[in-house]
């Protein structure tokens, strides 16, 4: 769910003071105390936000040393102040796209189950993270595809375009490495092998347990 109250307000200050400010990669924000008394939110809040901008990318902390604009960043969160976090996709992907299989199972054709597969292949022998974030975008779509029900896919794409943001492509390419792509493919396998098997709950129960590993490679812990 989108950030609200008191948080939503030290997300949007923070990205008004990089942006106006100007502050390049390194620069140091204020403190936790200046921010607070800037937006007239508890210092809790104030850690809080602090903690998901770090688990996005945005920042960088240090104990005892403060809290530092991340390498790449820039002015990039003035313009994504209003757009879903990292956080917030993989709550929607979560809760949705486990719910799109059993209605795959159900509708794909012999065509999209061939989709599915090269999809899946293209990934295995992807050679670097945006190649293989390619493919996994297209393979993850036509699972929503293979439902066809025009409002399954159109919500695949909505959820596709929220991660054309650098700090989601910022963020899987810091967690990237051959072995957790072999480790995806085999978790892609699992699901593609389940729907070409007709079994829905099978398909369901693999992809939660996907995404929730994602999550985990992601943030550090599962949504």
């Amino acid at each position: 769910m989108q950030t609200v109250g008191p948080a939503a307000v030290v997300r949007a200050h923070i990205a008004q003071v990089i942006s106006e400010e100007k502050l390049a990669p390194g620069a140091q924000l204020p403190t936790e105390r200046d921010l607070a008394a800037s937006t007239g939110a508890s210092r809790a809040v104030v850690r809080s936000v602090l903690k998901s901008l770090a688990d996005e990318g945005v920042v960088v902390r240090h104990v005892g040393r403060g809290t530092f604009v991340a390498p790449g960043t820039e002015a990039e969160p003035a313009a994504q102040a209003g757009a879903p976090s990292p956080v917030n996709i993989m709550q929607a992907r979560l809760v949705l796209e486990p719910e799109f299989l059993p209605t795959a199972v159900i509708s794909a054709t012999e065509q999209d189950l061939r989709e599915m597969r090269r999809c899946h292949q293209e990934g295995e022998q992807a050679a670097s993270s945006a190649e293989f974030e390619h493919w996994d975008t297209l393979l993850h779509h036509s699972f929503a595809v293979a439902t066809h029900n025009p409002l399954i896919v159109e919500t695949s794409r909505l959820l596709i375009d929220s991660r054309h943001q650098p700090v989601w492509g910022r963020l899987k390419q810091r967690t990237y490495s051959p072995g957790l792509q072999q480790n995806y493919c085999q978790e892609h396998e699992a699901i593609v092998r389940a729907i070409e098997e007709r079994d829905p709950d099978e398909a369901r129960l693999r992809m939660r347990a996907h995404l929730q590993h994602v999550s985990r490679e992601l943030f550090g812990h599962s949504l």
